[in-house]
């Protein structure tokens, strides 16, 4: 009976290895599957354009985007229906900044010829954190600048509507500044409605 149980112990501790390395292996450079050597990085350059936008990390593709500041990058991921649902912003009319990519970075509401300001959310990093603009609603429908802590949030409508319909998405930036001088602009488009 205790060979048994040894063996048994001995197994699983032999399965959570084999789990190990294939988490490892599927991390790993693809190049390297299939064969025994191990990858030269100096010989995986990318060989198609596809490849080359493979070659930059998130991360990378933040830190070269984001300019001043400590160098560090500026990070803003989209936000989740449960996200948006739990931010719980009070106002009867909304706003939202989506990229090119149908990412929503900001959403904001707010009440109609009010003197409150309107409230929003970000997603800076992986936490949702709050900002504000002030006029209500009518405050942030063309370009508004929003306030949060160690951050300024501007959307500057570039264009006109692009359809039709009550609420038409017009063309736009989202520029995020840091406190300490880092910014990064992200192109889309800024929707105002019910």
């Amino acid at each position: 009976m205790p060979f048994s149980l040894r063996t048994a112990g001995l197994s699983g501790a032999l399965s959570a290895a084999a789990l190990a390395i294939t988490l490892i292996a599927g991390c790993s450079d693809p190049s390297s599957e299939g064969g025994s050597e191990p990858a030269n990085p100096s010989s995986t350059q990318p060989s198609s354009e596809e490849g080359a936008a493979d070659a930059t990390t998130p991360e990378q593709a933040a830190a070269s985007e984001t300019t001043g500041g400590d160098g560090s990058a500026i990070t803003l991921n989209a936000l989740t229906e449960q996200d948006m649902r739990q931010a719980e912003l009070p106002g009867e009319l909304g706003c939202q900044f989506t990229t090119e990519d149908g990412q929503v970075l900001l959403i904001a509401m707010g009440n109609v010829a009010s003197s409150e300001p309107a409230r929003g959310v970000v997603k800076v990093a992986g936490y949702v954190e709050p900002v504000s603009a002030p006029g209500g609603f009518d405050g942030i429908t063309d370009s508004p600048t929003f306030n949060g802590k160690g951050k300024t949030v501007q959307v500057q409508v570039t264009g006109k509507p692009t359809e039709g319909g009550e609420s038409p998405p017009r063309p736009a930036t989202l520029t995020y500044d840091r406190a300490d001088g880092a910014q990064r602009t992200w192109p889309g488009q800024w929707r105002c409605g019910p």
